[in-house]
C-alpha cells in the first residue's frame, strides 16, 4: 500500500524568502504555496495585448498598467495576490510586505481565464478582491474565444456585470474612462 506524500506547510518568512529569490510568481494560501507561472501561449499573448493596448490608451493619463509581476494587497487574503493585469491611477500607494513592493490601491484588475482557474477567478478570487477599497472594475478574459465579462462597482456597492463577445465591439472601461477594442485584445489569437 502506497502512502500519499505529506503536504508541506510554509511560514510567511519562508514564503517571502522564496518570492524574493525566485523569478517565478507564487501565492500563499494558509501555509501552502502555489506557483502562478506557466500559462498557455494564448494567455501570454492576451496578457501582452492587454498591457500594450491599455498602456497606450493611458499614455497621457495619471494611470499606470502593471504586469502580473506586481503583488496586490488584498485585505481579506494576506499577504498579497497577483492579478494578470492591474491598473492604478493618481497617487499610487505601495506597501512593502515581506520585502515585496505591493500595490495597495488598484482600481482595475484583469484575469485571463483558463479551464483550470475560471471558476476560482470568477467567484472566490473576485470575492477576495472586493475587499480592496479602491477596486472598481474587474475584467475576466476568456482565452479561446472572444468573450470579456466586466464587473463594475456601483455607487451602492453592488457590482454590475456585462459581457462582450463580438470581435468588432469595444468595451467601455469606466474606471479609466476609455474603450478597449476586443479585436485588439484577441490580436494573434485563433478564435
Amino acid at each position: 500500500m502506497s502512502s500519499l506524500p505529506k503536504k508541506r506547510f510554509y511560514t510567511l518568512d519562508e514564503y517571502f524568502a522564496l518570492v524574493r529569490e525566485s523569478d517565478e510568481r507564487y501565492e500563499y494560501w494558509d501555509g501552502e504555496i502555489f506557483c502562478m507561472s506557466g500559462g498557455s501561449k494564448e494567455h501570454s499573448i492576451i496578457a501582452s495585448n492587454l498591457i500594450r493596448c491599455i498602456g497606450n490608451l493611458l499614455a497621457q493619463s495619471n494611470c499606470q498598467v502593471f504586469t502580473s509581476d506586481l503583488a496586490i494587497k488584498v485585505p481579506t487574503a494576506p499577504p498579497f495576490r497577483y492579478a494578470d493585469v492591474s491598473i492604478g491611477c493618481g497617487d499610487l500607494e505601495f506597501e512593502e510586505i515581506g520585502g515585496i513592493d505591493t500595490l495597495v490601491n488598484p482600481i482595475m484588475l484583469i484575469e485571463i481565464l483558463s479551464p483550470s482557474n475560471k471558476r476560482f477567478d470568477r467567484n472566490a478570487k473576485f470575492a477576495l478582491y472586493k475587499s480592496i477599497p479602491s477596486f472598481m472594475e474587474y475584467l475576466l478574459v476568456v482565452q479561446n474565444q472572444p468573450c470579456i465579462t466586466q464587473f463594475v462597482k456601483q455607487k451602492d456597492g453592488s457590482w454590475r456585470p456585462s459581457e462582450t463577445t463580438q470581435l468588432e465591439n469595444s468595451i467601455y472601461l469606466p474606471s479609466i474612462g476609455l474603450a478597449l477594442q476586443l479585436s485588439d485584445v484577441y490580436q494573434r489569437i485563433s478564435v
